[in-house]
């Protein structure tokens, strides 16, 4: 089953966040509460955590771009 990851709200007042840096890549696996990517605001940097566990099999949004919250970035396929 495929789970989009997206990009989440870090704040009251956040629209949009910066993927700074992607800490995984497609193909690798990944285990729920495991960094995932370094995503940038205009106040801080925080890694983004997987809310899943599975391998990484898509990304859509390239480190260095500025996604609105709630946009897909990610898919997860989940081990069934």
């Amino acid at each position: 089953m495929r789970v989009e990851v997206t990009m989440p709200n870090l704040g009251y007042d956040m629209e949009t966040g910066k993927i700074s840096l992607w800490l995984k890549q497609v193909g690798d696996s990944v285990e729920r509460g495991e960094p995932l990517a370094e995503i940038e605001t205009d106040k801080t940097t925080v890694e983004m955590e997987a809310m899943t566990s599975g391998t990484l099999v898509e990304i859509l949004a390239k480190a260095g771009s500025e996604v609105a919250v709630g946009a897909p970035i990610a898919v997860i396929e989940r081990e069934p």
